[in-house]
């Protein structure tokens, strides 16, 4: 099925795609009309108010009204049972987002979460923390403990954020939510953009991407997506930069009607400086240097990630359709680093370490799916049957060594590397089946019922060796069911309501004394939403949800060194997110939330305490306003205040961080139909804050006034 677009401008060239960089394709023909080939699933009950809009495709300004990440299907945003947000391409280019966890804080009760020492992005959704997400559908390795690089957006079509648990169709993950990128799919009509962007602070990035039809064919089409970049950052450590390399080539291929082929592959790779950010100490972390750095300018950190999926579906007939998917994931990190271990009690100086860690990894995953449309007993299905298969591992082998102390207010480079020895040998292995299966239901045109289930089986092996563990443990037996219901109720056309219960499902790696295989963590959400377009172009939703956490592990208090599985966690709260277009050339994104996140069981005395790095309140808004007449034709501009409250730094809440509120502004101006020249002003009011707390010694501090200045060019 193709999705038609109005033309920005006639072509009067045709592109050789670019592609012939990467595969030596041949000069690409322009197609009679402009046609995208996309990977379409069979539409379930709803309009979506969107006309030609998919659930895979581009995004027309800044509301999205379909999705595939709640239901694996091409359904109506209105007809999820769960709160989804979607991010479209246009808001990321607006803003200029460059990681993944700028993209996400356009969401309600959505917050950075942590760097991972510079070395990736972590996000609080709900107040829970995660670093799972999926591309297209497909969850990165079961076995990671982080994604091993700040992954790019250059090939983004659109960021989705599902609120809450759904383990039902994307099987272990954690309780607060999953995000979900869109990739950008080939068109057969050419195209192409390329974008050069710096910033007041050292910042050098080229992006581009361009897609055209292969060998003159209107079947075959071909894109390839690209970034570079080297940032400084303002931190500048010993003046070495941080450089991130990302390409991304997909092909989209429909030999008939009725069958679909897409392959898209990622390749990415990070060198960066290793970068923990500040100490807290007494309860709060001082912020009178944001440059303040305790460890080496030899510090450093590599990573990649690479990754190949291919998706086809077969339409047998106009009521069944099969789909296939089958994605391919590896990869590496090295960190050689000075890390701070501890803060003498007159905080006068810091406590350091030598750490060095070689980690490996890869995985593999399969999805065998159906999607059957049929009618009984006066009652419309859209039924979803699923196989799904993974096999993961990672092998981690860390070394440490005693560095000298710095002194905490003023510290000085130039400690040398030491002699290390073994700290840990982890090897991981993940090996999950899972079957799911899940039904819309339209009752009456007024009301819907969603339902599904899945079970997880398999095996899991953790070992984490220590210079005093010589025990191999036994393999794990695995096993979770993760059910969901949700009500779907429009009394109204523009005016919908809905409740649900979601459930998650995370495969346990605490080491439980005499405990073979601990039970699962898992997590169960309550929801109730609305959502509703106050006008055609605008949409308002609103939900109100409790999320409980089970089976946390919590240190045991008798055996030193184990865990013992009796801990929960609970979040509720209410969020509101508004997306689209007020007036012809006025368009906004934001949201609003409020949460209660804190321990509700443990054998130690935080009963009662808040989650770690989740403030109480959060808000965001971004709006742009376009002139399409008159002497201004051409000019953009763009404003956005995101707030986030105080938080607590760890689940004991021995420090917090203060809240802030980051104002920032854009403009633009298209001198013609190819060429924009950008301007980003990002934190205005230059405030001093820390943008993610984690732990004592990892808090990264909000960069300062930047400005990002950017060429765009389209073809």
């Amino acid at each position: 099925m193709s999705t038609r677009f109005p033309r920005r401008s006639p072509l009067r060239t045709r592109l050789s795609l670019g592609l012939a960089m990467a595969a030596g394709f041949g000069p690409a023909q322009a197609q009679p009309t402009s046609s995208e080939v996309t990977l379409d699933e069979l539409s379930v009950v709803g309009q979506g108010g969107a006309g030609q809009e998919r659930a895979f495709g581009p995004v027309v300004g800044y509301r999205a009204t379909r999705s595939a990440t709640s239901t694996k299907t091409d359904t109506a945003l209105r007809d999820s049972p769960q709160t989804i947000n979607v991010v479209p391409r246009q808001v990321i280019g607006d803003q200029q987002d460059l990681r993944l966890t700028d993209a996400v804080t356009n969401v309600s009760n959505v917050i950075p979460g942590s760097t991972v020492q510079g070395r990736s992005q972590n996000y609080i959704i709900r107040g829970f923390s995660t670093q799972i997400f999926a591309v297209d559908g497909v969850l990165i390795n079961p076995a990671f403990a982080f994604y091993p690089v700040e992954r790019d957006l250059a090939n983004a079509e659109r960021v989705e954020v599902i609120k809450g648990p759904a383990s039902v169709l994307y099987g272990r993950g954690d309780p607060g939510g999953v995000v979900n990128i869109v990739t950008r799919r080939p068109t057969l009509e050419p195209s192409g953009e390329m974008t050069v962007l710096g910033s007041n602070f050292g910042l050098r990035r080229v992006q581009g991407t361009v897609s055209s039809a292969l060998f003159g064919s209107d079947t075959l089409a071909g894109r390839i997506s690209f970034a570079a970049q080297e940032d400084p950052t303002f931190r500048n450590i010993g003046d070495n930069t941080n450089s991130r390399y990302f390409v991304a080539p997909a092909f989209s291929w429909t030999p008939t009607p009725d069958t679909r082929v897409y392959w898209n592959s990622e390749f990415s790779s990070q060198y960066s400086q290793y970068d923990e950010g500040l100490i807290a100490f007494r309860g709060r972390v001082p912020l009178d240097n944001i440059k303040r750095y305790y460890g080496e300018p030899w510090s450093r950190y590599y990573g990649e990630f690479n990754s190949s999926t291919l998706r086809v579906e077969h339409d047998v007939n106009e009521n069944l359709m099969l789909r296939q998917i089958v994605s391919a994931q590896w990869g590496q990190f090295n960190v050689f680093a000075s890390r701070a271990t501890g803060v003498n009690a007159a905080g006068t100086s810091v406590q350091r370490r030598e750490a060095t860690v070689d980690s490996i990894f890869s995985a593999i995953d399969t999805q065998t799916e159906a999607v059957l449309k049929f009618d009984t007993l006066g009652l419309s299905h859209t039924a979803l049957f699923g196989f799904e298969y993974a096999n993961g591992f990672r092998h981690p082998y860390s070394q440490q060594g005693t560095l000298p102390s710095v002194s905490f207010l003023n510290p000085v480079f130039g400690a040398r590397p030491v002699a290390v020895s073994l700290q840990q040998d982890l090897k991981q292995k993940v090996e999950l089946f899972g079957f799911y299966l899940q039904d819309q239901i339209v009752l009456t045109p007024q009301l819907q019922l969603v339902v599904g289930a899945r079970f997880d089986l398999g095996t899991q092996f953790y070992f984490n060796r220590q210079p005093n563990t010589r025990t191999i443990p036994p393999e794990q037996d695995l096993f979770g069911a993760s059910p969901r219901v949700g009500l779907i109720y429009r009394p109204v056309e523009p005016l919908t309501f809905y409740a649900s219960y979601a459930t998650s499902f995370l495969p346990q790696t605490a080491n439980v004394l005499n405990v073979v295989s601990p039970p699962p963590e898992t997590g169960e959400q309550m929801e109730i939403g609305t959502r509703i377009d106050i006008l055609p172009t605008l949409t308002l939703s609103g939900s109100a949800f409790r999320i409980t956490r089970n089976n946390v592990a919590v240190s045991d208090p008798v055996n030193t060194g184990f865990s013992i599985i009796t801990g929960e966690q609970q979040s509720q709260g209410f969020e509101a997110d508004l997306a689209g277009e007020i007036l012809p050339g006025w368009n906004v994104i934001g949201g609003v939330g409020f949460l209660d996140a804190k321990v509700t069981r443990d054998v130690t005395p935080i009963v009662g305490n808040r989650l770690a790095g989740v403030p109480r309140f959060s808000a965001n808004v971004w709006t742009t306003y376009e002139f399409h007449e008159g002497a201004l034709r051409g000019l953009g501009l763009g404003a956005g205040v995101t707030y986030v409250g105080n938080r607590f730094g760890d689940v004991t809440n021995s420090y917090s961080v203060g809240a802030y509120a980051r104002v920032d502004a854009a403009a633009w101006y298209d001198f013609d139909e190819r060429w924009r020249l950008s301007v980003n002003l990002r934190n205005l009011t230059n405030a001093r804050y820390i943008e993610q707390p984690f732990n004592q010694f990892n808090n990264t501090p909000g960069a300062p006034f930047t400005v990002l200045a950017a060429i765009r060019v389209r073809m």
